[in-house]
């Protein structure tokens, strides 16, 4: 059967100013005229019957269907991009090598790839979390996560999303007690390490909160954040986690947070690559998707 579609540079033209939240910026981005990309909105919204901006002053913003539409769009240019790519390119490789933190990869984008799996079913993909794979040095490499400030001179990064400390432990640890009526001094402290050293993840959650008198140089060290939400998990102690790492067990209740304090890190998650690369297909796929999962997770 035919498909009843609306005409391709309607599409392009909505897809481009939702991405932008402009019809000038997306004219820019599509080599035509401000008026033109404008026709073209209201031509798709007239024959689809809706209202997909609401024009105002200031940038555009998305109506409910727009919402509704843009997510679907765009998650197809890309994979029409991503096949026409690998056709442009008989040399291509559709594998995509990545190397990703370990507490990351099983936290964060583990429980995400089936999305992605969806999505883009004819995108291969290899996740390492070896720390000597270092992508200056290892060739199969085609981008990595890494956590720190960014400040890498032999690398290009982007900030995917900053780490919010929050404290934590099991439920059964705290006997009925929340708040300020839990006393630090009487549970043991679980720390991260950094090298030989720790993070002071507990020193700046322990400053936000108002709390004195809690000394911190004892406790438990683990050279992996996964390590850490485990034994508290287990009620071994109370730890410093990036709420991110741990949504799932706060929601289920495995996790409970002490106080109502969210410290903001002081280090972040970013995708790096090589200076100077050339973004392939599927490389550009997967940077788009991980912006889509972060500023826009499904609910």
């Amino acid at each position: 059967m035919p498909r009843s579609l609306p005409p391709l540079n309607a599409l392009k033209a909505f897809e481009a100013a939702a991405h932008c939240e402009s019809f000038t910026l997306a004219a820019e981005r599509l080599c035509v005229t401000q008026s033109a990309v404008s026709r073209q909105v209201k031509l798709l919204e007239e024959q689809l019957g809706v209202t997909l901006f609401e024009r105002g002053a200031g940038r555009l913003r998305l109506t409910d269907a727009g919402r509704r539409l843009q997510p679907v769009l765009r998650q197809s240019f890309d994979r029409i991009a991503w096949t026409v790519g690998g056709l442009r390119d008989h040399e291509a490789f559709p594998r995509l090598t990545i190397n990703v933190p370990p507490t990351f990869a099983s936290r964060w984008l583990v429980p995400r790839l089936g999305r992605l799996n969806a999505l883009h079913p004819d995108l291969e993909l290899t996740v390492t979390t070896r720390a000597e794979d270092d992508l200056t040095a290892y060739s199969d490499l085609d981008c990595a996560i890494r956590f720190g400030d960014g400040e890498w001179p032999e690398v290009e990064a982007t900030q995917l999303m900053q780490e919010s400390h929050v404290a934590v432990c099991a439920p059964q640890l705290l006997a009925g007690r929340r708040g300020r009526e839990v006393d630090l001094t009487r549970h043991t402290l679980l720390h991260v390490l950094r090298g030989e050293d720790r993070f002071h993840t507990w020193e700046h959650w322990l400053s936000a909160a108002g709390l004195d008198g809690v000394e911190t140089r004892g406790g438990m060290e683990f050279d992996v954040l996964e390590l850490a939400i485990q034994a508290a998990i287990n009620a071994v102690g109370v730890t410093i986690a990036d709420r991110q790492m741990i949504q799932r067990e706060l929601f289920r209740g495995d996790l409970v947070q002490l106080l109502d304090v969210e410290v903001t890190g002081h280090q972040s998650y970013w995708l790096v690559t090589r200076p100077g690369q050339a973004e392939s297909a599927n490389l550009a796929l997967f940077r788009r998707w991980l912006a889509q999962e972060i500023n826009d997770p499904p609910g």
